[in-house]
């Protein structure tokens, strides 16, 4: 093996280095894009949780501000139903439970 048989193999060995490097590289690009659709497929789906969290906690808080009214009137209406009663002197009289 002569100096010019080395030079030929030290060529083809770099350029099938140089063919494989790219095609890591080419390899590691698609698996790259890959990754980052995956990732953005989870990040849009957190988001969405996200907002129908928030949209639960809305009408969360809306049925209880709603219950808070309708107790607070049926409170209304029971204790100007008592004091009604009450006032009818002996022809209605409130017992309390355990009396």
């Amino acid at each position: 093996m002569d100096a010019e048989d080395i030079k030929k193999i030290d060529e083809l060995f770099r350029r099938h280095v140089g063919e494989v490097t790219e095609n890591f590289k080419h390899h590691v690009g698609i698996m790259t894009e890959d990754f980052q659709h995956k990732l953005d497929i989870v990040v849009e789906g957190h988001q969405m949780l996200s907002d129908k969290i928030d949209r639960l906690e809305t009408r969360v808080d809306e049925v209880e501000a709603n219950l808070s009214r309708r107790i607070d009137a049926v409170a209304t209406d029971l204790s100007a139903h008592r004091k009604d009663t009450e006032a009818h002197g002996p022809v209605y009289r409130v017992k309390e439970s355990g009396e």
